[in-house]
């Protein structure tokens, strides 16, 4: 692949999305996505599908876009000045998964491709992406598998590249105005163009495969954990706290708002219920408490397993 290839990357995220719908139906078991389909100018593309209400996931959605205009949106080119104004695809895959069970972590990961055809030059691209966990309650065991997967699956880029998109993505999913991280982070990149196409898009590949290998165990292990209306409150408390960074930090949220782009899709990622609760505390020592004061705060998960 000799050069940039939009159409290569639409292939493979809409398999992805099959796929991961695929496995999250048979996980949950009854339920399944609905699937809506939208077309723009210029050979746009839209395929949101969203499942509510299952057993397993109270709400999950797996968006696929290939977007195609005249001009990419600011959020987009903020890293990019020289890529402003010109013509542009934006082919991308967006998943959020909001379990119903509080003991179960919600999880989110993003992969895109950016073409941009200057007027003057070659055409321009890049990839961002990742994957990202937030849990209500924290288990050891459940970070160290979810980064081990992230570090092997970085492993195709060159050995430096968990170690900096960790740190990236601790930085990135972290809100400021709590003082705290969203969750026990992962893997996150932005305006990743290294080496040629093929050598981003081989990496892009590598993780996007590892999402539902580091997310389904976990899943798995804690689905059938009791809950009562204690960790349900807790669990909808969090989901604000998720809410917050969505609608006040994300760049992906702006770059929908931006594009102009339909409005249900953009906020597909928000969950079902959430809850404010003013100034509240959790009793020290208790589950809740250790959440924030051992799992919210960046850490190296695999710093054990390299010694």
């Amino acid at each position: 692949m000799a050069g940039a290839d939009a159409g290569a990357v639409d292939a493979y995220l809409a398999d992805l999305q099959d796929r991961i719908c695929a496995a999250f139906a048979a996980e949950d078991g009854d339920a399944r996505f609905r699937e809506e389909r939208f077309e723009g100018p210029g050979g746009t593309r839209a395929r949101p599908r969203v499942l509510e209400e299952g057993a397993v996931f109270e709400k999950a959605a797996v968006n696929f876009t290939h977007a195609r205009g005249e001009r990419l949106p600011p959020a987009a080119t903020e890293q990019r000045p020289a890529a402003a104004g010109a013509p542009f695809e934006a082919v991308s895959l967006s998943l959020i998964a909001h379990p119903r069970n509080p003991w179960v972590p919600t999880s989110h990961a993003n992969f895109r491709c950016f073409v941009v055809s200057p007027a003057e030059g070659a055409p321009v691209w890049w990839f961002g992406g990742g994957f990202d966990l937030t849990p209500c309650y924290g288990f050891e065991e459940d970070a160290v598998h979810w980064h081990r997967v992230a570090r092997d699956a970085c492993a195709p880029l060159d050995p430096d590249a968990y170690p900096r998109f960790k740190k990236w993505c601790d930085e990135y999913f972290h809100l400021p105005h709590r003082g705290e991280a969203r969750g026990v982070g992962g893997v996150f990149f932005d305006d990743l163009a290294e080496g040629d196409f093929e050598h981003s898009f081989r990496f892009v590949r590598s993780v996007a495969d590892a999402y539902l290998d580091a997310y389904l165990p976990i899943v798995r292990r804690r689905r059938d954990t009791e809950w009562g209306e204690r960790e349900r409150d807790f669990q909808l408390y969090r989901r604000g706290r998720y809410v917050e960074f969505n609608l006040v930090h994300d760049r992906g949220t702006k770059y929908g708002l931006q594009s102009g782009r339909r409005i249900e899709s953009v906020l597909a990622s928000m969950p079902p219920l959430a809850r404010w609760r003013y100034d509240w505390r959790p009793e020290p020592g208790s589950p809740e408490a250790e959440l924030v004061e051992r799992f919210l705060k960046p850490r190296e998960w695999l710093a054990d397993l390299d010694d």
